[in-house]
């Protein structure tokens, strides 16, 4: 594969400057977060000799060592070239399994590809700080809000019915909802959620949130919350849209008795994590009429069994684990990485530091 890749690395070098301005404007573009004091302040940095990049061509390798001045760049494709390589590596761009993780001893950074540590905070190297962890926050921001966005138009303006009645060519009217008036929560105003806050606005929607790292937030939306408040807000919300990462406190949020307390009209999206619900309280509150749907793109198991009663719940569209999908986001991941790479390198200031305490 990187042989067939050659031919382009002479094009990727003689564009190395434009390509650098395309970085800085892609990072800029995310709104993403620097880091409190450059890298070279921080515990155990030193100047890399040796980082190991995921990569899928040899022209990306040039790429990526393009921006790493006086450092080897080695590309892996996969697991098992990470471990081959990362005895003698400072750094590890592109994964954060914990297997991987242990195959480098000498790791002090490691950049995931992805927005969700879940996985990756457990790692006792990673837990202790030792590794510094970076990740792709605000990455997938437009593309999950407009699959959210997609999911609320879909079941109010019931499309799903619509699309079963066109296969079994009967028409069928119905008695579509609107968006326009309605008052959606987003649970989890983080950069995912303001973009969803933003579509929203443009519909006219009322607009209220909680938030765990403060109470800040664009001005039409309000009340902004501390997660403590949820269980009042979602009792004013038509739509309830879950957006958190991955916690202990966000584990299990959404049970029977968060949903008891939904509008029996109201709708659940959930486009965080599939481990924030609890199934079966789920699939009873569907059941039940609880709440009138639900719109999943992660669910618990994942993905979902065949015979799993959700697929058969009432009132419910699921796409499998889409929403951070998109024609936009494998270039945008590269930019991230690489700008990431060029400022640890360099001793920067760092893009998208997970604090693991928190947990994102």
């Amino acid at each position: 594969m990187f042989a067939r890749c050659l031919v382009l690395s002479a094009v990727l070098l003689s564009a190395g400057h434009a390509m650098a301005e395309s970085d800085a404007a892609v990072t800029a573009a995310l709104g993403l977060r620097e880091s409190a004091v450059p890298v070279r302040d921080m515990p155990n940095w030193k100047k890399p000799q040796k980082i190991v990049v995921l990569v899928d061509s040899a022209a990306r390798l040039a790429w990526f060592q393009e921006a790493a001045k006086g450092t080897t760049v080695v590309g892996a494709r996969n697991p098992a070239e990470f471990k081959a390589a990362l005895a003698d590596a400072d750094a590890l761009i592109g994964t954060c399994r914990a297997d991987v993780v242990a195959a480098g001893p000498k790791l002090r950074w490691v950049q995931t590809q992805g927005a969700g540590v879940e996985d990756c905070i457990p790692i006792p190297r990673v837990q202790s700080g030792a590794v510094l962890l970076t990740n792709m926050q605000r990455l997938n921001g437009s593309n999950v809000a407009e699959h959210a966005l997609a999911m609320m138009l879909a079941l109010s303006r019931n499309i799903p019915d619509a699309v079963d009645a066109q296969h079994k060519q009967e028409w069928k009217p119905s008695k579509p909802g609107d968006l326009a008036g309605k008052t959606v929560l987003i649970v989890g105003l983080g950069g995912i959620g303001t973009e969803i806050a933003k579509r929203a606005h443009a519909f006219d929607m009322n607009i209220i949130a909680t938030r765990n790292s403060g109470r800040g937030g664009p001005d039409f939306v309000a009340p902004i919350g501390a997660p403590g408040d949820l269980p009042e807000l979602i009792a004013q919300a038509d739509f309830v849209v879950n957006v958190t990462p991955l916690t202990p406190e966000t584990t299990g949020l959404f049970n029977a008795a968060m949903f008891a307390r939904m509008k029996s009209t109201a709708f659940f999206f959930n486009l965080g994590r599939g481990k924030s619900v609890v199934t079966d309280d789920l699939v009873a509150a569907l059941n039940k009429r609880t709440i009138a749907g639900a719109g999943l793109d992660v669910v618990d198991p994942e993905p979902l069994p065949k015979s799993h009663p959700l697929w058969s719940a009432h009132n419910v569209l699921i796409t499998p684990h889409a929403a951070d999908q998109s024609d936009l986001k494998t270039e945008r991941m590269w930019s991230v990485m690489r700008e990431n790479l060029r400022r640890y390198v360099a001793g920067d200031k760092m893009l998208s530091v997970v604090d693991v305490k928190r947990g994102y």
